[in-house]
């Protein structure tokens, strides 16, 4: 999404680099077929508690397209960030709970995605990392 593009080039450290290093046409724009999406992504906060500042703060902010986009293409939504009953922000979880869009933790997506992360060669098997086991030894234990 390009709004959430703009907000990584927009700050100066590794991340803002990585974006930068992707070029313009990684951050996709948002299509017509997510505009009803926006309206509902917009049209829920004012349904709920939240003060006028943080509807505002929400709605110029990546995290409102990053929703909108998973709810227009029934994607989940992969964040650390975690709900809070605070009425002076919105963060990605509530608006997603609020919305009924799949919402998870990365470990949660490594554990369901069954990620493996290869630690080094010990010269008799490869020290693996899962996020279910710490570690393991993959010699003899796949």
């Amino acid at each position: 999404m390009e709004k959430v593009g703009d907000e990584l080039r927009g700050v100066d450290d590794d991340l803002s680099e990585w974006a930068k290093a992707r070029g313009p046409s990684f951050f996709v724009p948002v299509d017509a077929a997510g505009f009803p999406a926006l309206k509902a992504v917009s049209d829920w906060p004012r349904q709920q508690d939240y003060g006028a500042t943080a509807i505002n703060t929400f709605l110029q902010s990546g995290d409102y397209y990053l929703v909108s986009q998973a709810l227009a293409g029934h994607h989940t939504v992969v964040t650390h960030e975690v709900p809070t009953a605070s009425p002076k922000k919105i963060k990605i979880p509530n608006a997603c709970i609020g919305l009924q869009i799949k919402c998870i933790t990365p470990f949660d997506m490594l554990r369901s995605e069954r990620a493996r992360f290869v630690l080094g060669d010990t010269g008799t098997g490869i020290q693996t990392m899962t996020p279910g086991n710490l570690f393991q030894s993959s010699l003899g234990h796949r």
